[in-house]
């Protein structure tokens, strides 16, 4: 879940919301629109994957303001693409100032691609194998305060290491459980949150 900032820019519509989007409008429309929303398509779940693993050691709203150069810097996430880069696509994105510049990351996203590769030929899917750390179905959380929501659980720490096993990188067990929170596997919203109820009826 990202971090709880001060509410600046944004004036409430008198809707309750989880306090950690209240940074921007940018933040809430990401909160109202997507945020916990259950996500089955191949492209958007490796997109989340590699960005989750992109914000490690940095604010979600940084990545967040950079996702439209994410997508573009990285061919709208195509993991067959991705998989093929060489040095000079990996140079060019070192230069490239709308992207987070780390080497570790960007070596990570393209070993990811091809994990995911490997993945998808396994499986099927990277649908399927991600929605099977939860046997498919999200996990219906019902937390009232904001420090009752984990930032790591036990199945977390499963799918880490899975995804370790199974060659990808920057999937530490936080990052799983941001992921899984974004990609809806776990419903973490408040219960206060106007978007927990509309969030279970599409489950």
């Amino acid at each position: 879940m990202p971090a709880v900032r001060r509410p600046a820019a944004w004036k409430p519509d008198g809707r309750k919301r989880c306090a950690w989007c209240l940074e921007s409008q940018a933040y809430v429309r990401y909160h109202d629109e997507e945020w916990g929303v259950p996500v089955h398509d191949d492209r958007a779940l490796f997109e989340f994957l590699i960005l989750e693993g992109a914000q490690a050691g940095l604010s979600w709203s940084t990545i967040l303001n950079k996702r439209a150069q994410y997508r573009r810097a990285f061919d709208g996430f195509d993991p067959e693409r991705i998989a093929r880069y060489g040095a000079r696509q990996k140079a060019a994105l070192l230069a490239d100032a709308g992207i987070v510049r780390n080497r570790l990351k960007i070596e990570a996203a393209v070993q990811n691609a091809r994990a995911a590769l490997a993945v998808r030929e396994r499986y099927g899917s990277l649908d399927a194998y991600l929605w099977r750390f939860v046997d498919g179905r999200p996990i219906r959380n019902r937390w009232r305060r904001v420090d009752q929501v984990p930032a790591r659980t036990a199945l977390s720490d499963s799918m880490s290491n899975d995804l370790r096993r199974a060659g990808f990188r920057f999937v530490g067990a936080t990052i799983c459980y941001a992921f899984m929170q974004a990609v809806g596997m776990a419903n973490d919203h408040l219960v206060s949150c106007f978007r927990h109820a509309a969030v279970t009826s599409l489950e």
